[in-house]
């Protein structure tokens, strides 16, 4: 009973937001942070939610539906109707999902460095792998460092190969399972929507979110927040917005990969 309120309660926020973008002709980008973030939210679940929908339709088939929210909880339920200790656990099988992914998409940056045309890129991309491939944490000014590099041929945001996007994907907790053209307009979307929160954030202050917000902002964007206190989550979630608030929009094939160049090797996330 509990979740359904709070859907509903979700529900009819995004429609009071939906309907004053409406009146004032405002855009998603024009939003506040806690606005964007409450609409980007809202999506995931109607999306899960429609699925329930449509395999509920056939006759009878509400049975099955119950039975497989049962078996499924984490897969078909939206957080409102998880436990406690299911939030913690699905959070945890998430990350050690896109965690996989993380070697390969570092092989495939070290891979890319003789196809890199610029020396000065080459010799920053081979020692920001070296750092990172040692547990390092990158510094703010390493990564920013090879921003240039991400705008163009070939790590730049057109020019990423199928395998890498898929990487990718699996890194964003978005399926792999999609035609390429797919896959490169789905990363282009969440990336861009992730860019926009992070200024509507930086124009907020992080000081003025909970404590809840801070972790989930930090999950978001990569880091497995539940193991890490939050003023860790904080300080990290500052170096990240450092980096997005620097970036241009050609140049967001870097924020895509921060997923993993930032938080692989940060305090507490490695086992």
């Amino acid at each position: 009973m509990k979740g359904l309120q709070m859907s509903w309660a979700d529900a009819k926020k995004a429609k009071r937001i939906k309907t004053n973008m409406w009146k004032h002709n405002i855009k998603f980008h024009q939003l506040s942070y806690r606005e964007m973030e409450h609409l980007r939210q809202f999506r995931r679940d109607v999306t899960k939610c429609l699925f329930l929908g449509i395999i509920s339709i056939p006759p009878f088939a509400n049975y099955l539906v119950f039975l497989l929210m049962y078996l499924f909880p984490r897969q078909l339920l939206i957080k409102h109707f998880w436990t406690p200790k299911q939030q913690i656990d699905f959070l945890e099988i998430y990350h050690t999902i896109r965690k996989q992914s993380h070697p390969e998409i570092l092989c495939y940056l070290e891979k890319i460095i003789p196809h890199i045309s610029d020396a000065g890129l080459q010799w920053h991309m081979t020692e920001l792998c070296t750092k990172v491939q040692r547990g390092t944490h990158p510094a703010v000014h390493d990564i920013l460092a090879l921003r240039e590099g991400f705008s163009k041929h070939p790590l730049g945001m057109n020019h990423l190969h199928t395998l890498q996007m898929k990487a990718l994907s699996r890194a964003m907790l978005l399926t792999p399972h999609l035609p390429s053209v797919l896959l490169r307009h789905r990363l282009k979307t969440h990336t861009t929507v992730i860019h926009q929160l992070d200024k509507a954030l930086a124009k907020l202050g992080i000081s003025q979110l909970t404590a809840q917000e801070v972790k989930s902002a930090c999950y978001l964007r990569g880091l497995n927040s539940t193991l890490i206190a939050e003023e860790r989550c904080r300080a990290w979630l500052a170096e990240w917005l450092q980096i997005s608030c620097s970036l241009k929009e050609a140049e967001l094939s870097l924020l895509l990969h921060n997923v993993v160049l930032l938080s692989i090797n940060y305090t507490g996330t490695r086992r």
